[in-house]
């Protein structure tokens, strides 16, 4: 009868983890058409035609009495979001771990990201101020979402299934962009048959999104709990919040190598996904469709990528996995050196590779990370993790710039970007990844 019983909870409790792990996929569902829909495709280009609408003469707007060069304003407002971030971050990591209620953080965070896309809808004429706001409030809050939402990652799986629930997250955000982005894409260039014009036809597509992330979080909402933590305190302020835990880190160096580590070869990774179109247009000729087409490309690979790079985890261990995705960028690089222009074949060879290793690195990491983290302070370190994600990404566009700067070749400014794949490659073989969980407090997996 004990045995029953044990054998009948135990089964409950698999279920209950099995049902949390499926709610949790589905906010990667909700939040990645904000950043395929509205970051990656429509809001640069249409809120900078806003801006240039709204300019003076001279070719400048003037938020809050400053002058800002219309074509400037989209990439400092994506800037300021990422100051807002910073801010909040930390503070609302630590008072997420304090006490314990993340599910009414992320819900906040989610559905003031989801309010405020929704709100692009009314982004026309020359409110281009409207536009920055929105953006600054929309994107800050996806970053604190994610954090919240990958801080669960630790607590609904077992570290023997973690590399595959984190590919599955990233595989489910793929799909949902892949799937919207077509819908849109058939609305903006067939806007005339559904009565609609060019403009209103973004506008739609802008919110959209906006409805879908609010729409399907609420599945997570539903199926994610809340753990007991050990009591509540005063939350610090932001920055002071952020000091705090880095010095905490310092007490875990190991973990801290990782994310430095992670903070390269990512940097590497972000470069190559915001300057790919760049070198598409400016080095291969390539048109608009075509490199639209090759973002849906990337979009639907990164799914079977993810999917596949999380099983040679179970085979290999993810740092192996990572360590062999880091290679392939490389190789994918240096192919890049020799694509012709004028072909778009070639340049869809190219943006497979990039999707079949794009979201298995960025799984695995994730799911490699939840590992290194102390318990009971998953969200105040997933912070710093975010952070490292979104906010420190800039010594890849600085580099490419540079390199552009002095040799006037685009071909010389991707090939540069390998130098973030070698040295974080460099940087993550040198951590002993066994050794850093086991000094964090936590079991370690079979295969690692």
């Amino acid at each position: 009868m004990g045995t029953e019983t044990v054998r009948t909870r135990t089964a409950d409790e698999t279920a209950g983890r099995k049902r949390e792990q499926r709610g949790w996929y589905f906010y990667d569902w909700a939040c990645s058409v904000y950043s395929t829909t509205v970051l990656t495709v429509f809001l640069g280009p249409y809120l900078t035609a806003v801006a240039e609408h709204a300019a003076d003469a001279d070719g400048y707007v003037h938020p809050l009495g400053v002058p800002v060069r219309a074509g400037s304003f989209f990439a400092y407002s994506v800037s300021l979001s990422v100051i807002a971030a910073v801010v909040v971050m930390p503070l609302v990591g630590g008072a997420a771990d304090r006490t314990g209620r993340k599910k009414p953080l992320l819900a906040a965070a989610a559905y003031t990201g989801a309010a405020a896309t929704t709100g692009m809808f009314f982004l026309d004429g020359d409110r281009y101020l409207l536009g920055g706001v929105l953006l600054v409030v929309a994107n800050a809050a996806q970053s604190v979402a994610m954090m919240l939402y990958n801080s669960y990652l630790p607590q609904i799986a077992p570290p023997d299934e973690r590399d595959a629930v984190s590919s599955r997250g990233w595989a489910f955000g793929y799909a949902a962009g892949s799937l919207v982005l077509v819908a849109n894409l058939v609305l903006y260039t067939a806007h005339d048959s559904f009565g609609l014009s060019e403009t209103a036809a973004v506008r739609v597509c802008l919110a959209s999104a906006g409805l879908w992330w609010g729409a399907f979080t609420l599945v997570p909402l539903r199926r994610l709990r809340d753990r007991h933590a050990g009591g509540e305190r005063a939350a610090a302020p932001g920055v002071r919040q952020l000091v705090d835990t880095v010095r905490d880190m310092r007490g875990h160096p190991l973990t801290l190598s990782f994310l430095l580590a992670y903070l390269v070869y990512n940097d590497g990774i972000q470069t190559v996904i915001t300057q790919a179109s760049v070198y598409g247009s400016e080095e291969l000729g390539l048109g608009q469709s075509t490199l639209i087409g090759a973002v849906l490309l990337v979009q639907v690979l990164a799914v079977a990528g993810a999917l596949a790079m999380g099983r040679l985890a179970r085979t290999y261990g993810a740092r192996r996995t990572i360590l062999g995705s880091l290679v392939a960028w490389t190789a994918i690089l240096a192919a890049g050196w020799f694509l012709p222009a004028k072909v778009p074949v070639w340049f869809f060879v190219l943006a497979s590779g990039i999707g079949l290793v794009l979201g298995g690195s960025q799984a695995l990491s994730r799911s490699l990370f939840s590992h290194l983290v102390p318990p009971g302070k998953e969200a105040e370190y997933f912070a710093a993790y975010e952070l490292s994600d979104r906010g420190m990404s800039w010594l890849g566009p600085l580099l490419f710039g540079l390199t552009y700067q002095l040799t006037g070749s685009y071909r010389s400014a991707i090939l540069s970007l390998v130098a973030f794949f070698v040295i974080g490659f460099a940087l993550l073989a040198r951590v002993p990844v066994r050794r850093a969980i086991g000094a964090a407090g936590n079991p370690v997996p079979e295969k690692i």
